[in-house]
C-alpha cells in the first residue's frame, strides 16, 4: 500500500503565501498537483480511478465484528441548513389508502400504502460533490471547458451520476478533534495542517496509514457541538477544516475521496486576507479531480475507532446517481 507521509506535502507553507494574492496561490497549487490526462483525456472518475478491484478486496479483509455505521445525518427539515443558498428537504406524504372505508377505488382489496414527495437541494445535508462542481479559471476537472460541462440540462458529462457504482473502499478515519482539540472538538477556524494529519496517523497507529484509493474521513467535531448546541450557522459559517496547504498532502497520498463533518471540508474563514471563497476546493475538485464529502456523521464511528484502536473499515458510500447533477445525498455505511 502507498502511503502518505510529511515529503508528500510539497504545497506553499503558510508563510510563503501572499495572502494578499489567492488567484496567484490557487494557479501555482493547481499548476503544482494537476492529475489532467492521468487516466486519459475523457476520464471522469478522476482520483476514484485509484480504487481497485483488489483495494476493494482488501477493504473487504477489514470486516471482523459485521458492525454497521451509518455516517449521514437525518434528512428532515430540522437539518442544518438555515436557509442561506439552500433550504433544507421539504417532505409531504401522499396517502393512497389507509383504511377500507368503500370509498377509495385503490387498491380494491382492502390494502393501504402512502407515497412521499420531497423537495430538497441535493446537498442539503450528508453529500457528495461531484467532479463537474466547482470550476477553475473556465475549466472544470481534466481540463475541459465549463461551458462543455455545465448546462441548464445538468452536468451530462461528470455528473454525480458517474459515481454511482465505484464509490466502495477501504475508508480511514483520521480524528483530527480528538487528537488536538478540547473536549474532542476543534473551534471554528482551526486550519489542519498536513503535520496534524500526519501526526494524528502517528498517534493513532499502523491501521490509520493513509494510501492510494483509500476514502480518508477526517473527524473535527463540528458536527457534535451542532448537535448539542443547535444548527446555528453550521451551514455556510465559520469551521474548523482542511487548510489550502493540505493540496500537496492530498495529491501525494493518491486517497480516492475525502469527506468531512462539516459544512465544506476546508477551514472558514478561508486563510487569504482578500475575499476568496472556498479556494481549496478550486483545486482539489477541477485540478485533482478529487470527490469531497461533506456533513458526515463521524461520531459514532470514532467512539468505536477509539475503543479498540482500529481506524479502518470497509466503506461502501455510492451517491445516489441523479443524473447531471453537481452533488448527491448518499447514505454512506462503514461495517468493522
Amino acid at each position: 500500500m502507498t502511503t502518505a507521509s510529511q515529503d508528500a506535502n510539497t504545497s506553499p507553507s503558510h508563510e510563503s503565501w501572499d495572502r494578499t494574492k489567492p488567484r496567484e496561490a490557487i494557479a501555482a497549487a493547481a499548476d503544482a498537483h494537476s492529475n489532467w490526462g492521468r487516466w486519459g483525456e475523457e476520464d471522469v472518475h478522476g482520483t476514484v480511478n485509484f480504487i481497485t478491484e483488489d483495494k476493494r478486496q482488501q477493504a473487504a479483509g477489514l470486516i471482523r465484528t459485521g458492525r454497521t455505521y451509518s455516517l449521514s445525518i437525518e434528512f428532515g427539515p430540522d437539518g442544518p441548513q438555515n436557509g442561506v443558498g439552500r433550504t433544507n428537504p421539504i417532505w409531504a406524504a401522499r396517502a393512497l389508502h389507509v383504511e377500507d372505508s368503500g370509498d377509495v377505488p385503490f387498491p380494491p382489496h382492502g390494502g393501504g400504502g402512502v407515497d412521499d414527495i420531497v423537495i430538497m437541494p441535493l446537498q442539503a445535508a450528508t453529500q457528495w460533490d461531484s467532479l463537474g462542481h466547482i470550476f477553475d479559471r473556465g475549466r472544470a476537472w481534466n481540463g475541459r471547458e465549463a461551458r462543455n460541462v455545465a448546462s441548464y440540462q445538468g452536468d451530462a458529462v461528470t455528473g454525480i451520476h458517474t459515481m454511482a457504482e465505484p464509490v466502495v473502499s477501504r475508508g480511514v478515519l483520521l480524528d483530527v478533534g480528538r487528537m488536538f482539540g478540547t473536549d474532542g472538538e476543534l473551534p471554528d477556524g482551526f486550519a489542519i495542517t498536513s503535520h496534524h494529519l500526519q501526526e494524528t496517523i502517528e498517534a493513532q497507529g499502523a491501521s490509520s496509514a493513509v494510501g492510494r484509493g483509500d476514502i480518508l474521513l477526517v473527524r473535527t467535531g463540528r458536527l457534535t457541538r451542532a448537535r448539542r448546541e443547535g444548527w446555528g450557522t453550521f451551514a455556510g459559517g465559520d469551521a474548523p477544516g482542511l487548510s489550502f496547504e493540505t493540496v500537496g498532502w492530498l495529491h501525494g497520498s493518491e486517497i480516492a475521496a475525502i469527506a468531512t463533518d462539516t459544512w465544506g471540508v476546508e477551514v472558514r474563514p478561508n486563510e487569504f486576507d482578500v475575499p476568496s471563497f472556498q479556494p481549496l476546493h478550486q483545486v482539489a475538485i477541477p485540478h485533482l479531480g478529487l470527490l469531497l464529502g461533506e456533513i458526515w456523521n463521524l461520531d459514532d464511528l470514532a467512539d468505536a475507532c477509539a475503543e479498540d484502536g482500529r481506524y479502518d473499515f470497509f466503506l461502501a458510500a455510492p451517491p445516489i446517481p441523479f443524473y447531471g447533477a453537481a452533488g448527491a445525498p448518499v447514505n454512506p455505511v462503514a461495517v468493522r
